[in-house]
């Protein structure tokens, strides 16, 4: 199924790109060939997709904080 897809994609472009002229066609397929396999998909780590946490406490202290922060808040 995916295949159907991407086929679908190329046919998209094809009918928009087909009418321009003969060297803008020509710059393009360079672009794509010379695109083709520069970057190797990198194994993305979830961590990238956020901050890091920085801090010199352990957890347990971290935690006991937040229940000493949360409880002088209640009040």
């Amino acid at each position: 199924m995916p295949t159907v897809i991407e086929n679908r994609k190329v046919d998209n472009y094809f009918r928009f790109l087909r009418n321009w002229d003969d060297e803008s066609k020509k710059n393009l397929i360079i672009k794509l060939t010379q695109s083709i396999g520069i970057e190797t998909v990198k194994e993305r780590d979830f961590s990238s997709c956020c901050g890091t946490w920085v801090d010199d406490r352990t957890a347990n202290e971290i935690i006991e904080d937040l229940r000493t922060a949360s409880h002088s808040t209640q009040q």
